[in-house]
């Protein structure tokens, strides 16, 4: 093996190759030829750096040179699927990393001893969610995994399901991940093909339809420990329930003794105009799984929040992980919570989001011939076109790209747009004009 490296940023060089002197097409062809084919990012255009907190510095080919590359300014309306709730490079965020790693000089430590940060990290996580107990994890699909866990164990200590008999209900069209319990619970034929077998006692029932969820209770009501699901679906295209659906939920699984556990990772951090999306419906779940923007960005952080005699079933030995709630995670994720807070960022998503969906009613009326429905709350939201060959959301999200616009379509016809909350209202009216421009030229 010879491996050589230096240097950093542009001037990191690999093996001779600078990366700063990579064109977007050679950058493309080492992930193809290097990489796994698990995702397939937009063509011809790498981010190079971060202008602001909602603007990315991305580098495409220079049509007068392909040896070469320019750089242009791109408004980020992803946000790395929720993420970066609190804006790229967050000034508070960033400072309290430096100040940390600098003078605390504490950057990771073992859980089987205990660090300071790790009681800061439970006493605003715990504040912020008005739960009993959290655990920390690391990626958001850890969260649901431990919420899984956790659900069964409920199941037989506490309403003593019989063993390996119990049942984790979830909705049609979830997403929580792509771990093999996560894909054992998805409908998704792309996300599941040839990873099987799956792990058992797993069922679902349409997302959104409270007979059928009434009627899997009568049946299966003992062996059921929860009902997992999101509270609105991101993945699946910004679905959003009835107004009433989660209070009849919840009543359903006081009724018949079944955990509510909901999957907040997309949906948390203030995205859908308040903390959590759950609190717009007035419920409150007894577990429920947060990521993304926990991290501010930053760093990958998750946890899973909830009742004291659910989260309480742990034991020693039966849950850990490396890096959940280490010290420099810990000191992050605090300050991700201070910045929510501080800077209101579930009020300006509402105000902006309210801003965004009158455009995209108003979009509706100009073409009602191509946008066949809008959806969302706060700032996650999505338009989708009615499905015909043309109104292709790849297609849409390449020309939003060629516009100063990052989005990405989802199922074919659909294309979310979930900008960071601190955007503001000049480039809601911008994002917004970008999109009336590419769809009126479909």
């Amino acid at each position: 093996m010879s491996l050589n490296v230096h240097g950093y940023g542009d001037d990191l060089t690999i093996n001779g190759i600078r990366i700063g002197d990579l064109t977007p097409k050679e950058h493309e062809d080492i992930e193809k030829s290097k990489g796994g084919q698990n995702y397939s990012p937009l063509k011809d255009v790498i981010v190079s750096h971060v202008q602001d907190s909602s603007t990315l510095i991305c580098r495409k080919p220079n049509k007068n040179d392909i040896s070469s590359y320019i750089e242009e300014e791109i408004l980020d309306g992803l946000c790395c699927y929720s993420a970066v709730n609190q804006g790229q490079l967050n000034k508070t965020i960033v400072d309290a990393v430096v100040e940390h790693l600098t003078k605390e000089k504490l950057p990771t430590v073992p859980r089987s001893i205990r660090h300071k940060y790790m009681s800061a990290f439970l006493l605003a996580v715990t504040s912020l969610t008005g739960m009993d107990r959290v655990v920390p994890k690391v990626a958001g699909v850890e969260s649901w995994e431990l919420t899984f866990k956790l659900c069964r164990r409920w199941g037989y200590q506490v309403k003593k399901i019989p063993q390996n008999k119990a049942i984790i209900l979830g909705a049609t069209g979830n997403f929580h991940g792509r771990s093999v319990s996560a894909i054992s619970m998805s409908d998704d034929p792309d996300a599941r093909k040839d990873f099987g077998p799956f792990v058992p006692g797993i069922e679902l029932v349409p997302f959104n339809n409270i007979e059928a969820l009434k009627q899997k209770f009568e049946e299966k009501g003992d062996l059921i420990a929860a009902y997992s699901v999101e509270p609105i679906q991101g993945e699946a295209g910004v679905i959003v329930p009835d107004e009433n659906y989660w209070k009849e939920v919840r009543a359903l699984c006081d009724q018949y003794n079944i955990l509510l556990a909901m999957d907040e990772v997309q949906t948390g951090f203030g995205r859908t105009g308040e903390n959590f999306a759950h609190q717009l419906y007035g419920v409150k779940p007894d577990l429920m799984g947060c990521g993304k923007a926990a991290g501010g960005g930053i760093l990958p952080v998750s946890f899973v929040a909830g009742r004291d005699d659910v989260i309480g079933t742990l034991t020693p030995g039966s849950e850990g992980s490396t890096f959940g709630g280490y010290p420099l995670a810990s000191v992050v994720a605090v300050y991700a919570i201070k910045v929510l807070v501080e800077q209101k960022l579930a009020e300006n998503a509402r105000i902006r989001g309210s801003q965004l969906l009158q455009h995209f009613d108003d979009l509706k009326s100009e073409f009602p011939d191509k946008i066949k429905e809008i959806r969302g709350k706060g700032l996650l939201t999505a338009f989708e076109m009615h499905n015909e060959k043309k109104l292709d959301g790849h297609i849409v999200s390449m020309e939003l790209m060629n516009k100063g616009v990052y989005a990405k379509e989802t199922h074919h016809s659909t294309v979310r747009i979930a900008p960071a909350l601190t955007i503001e209202s000049w480039q809601i009216d911008d994002l917004a004009e970008a999109i009336r421009d590419v769809v009126k030229n479909l």
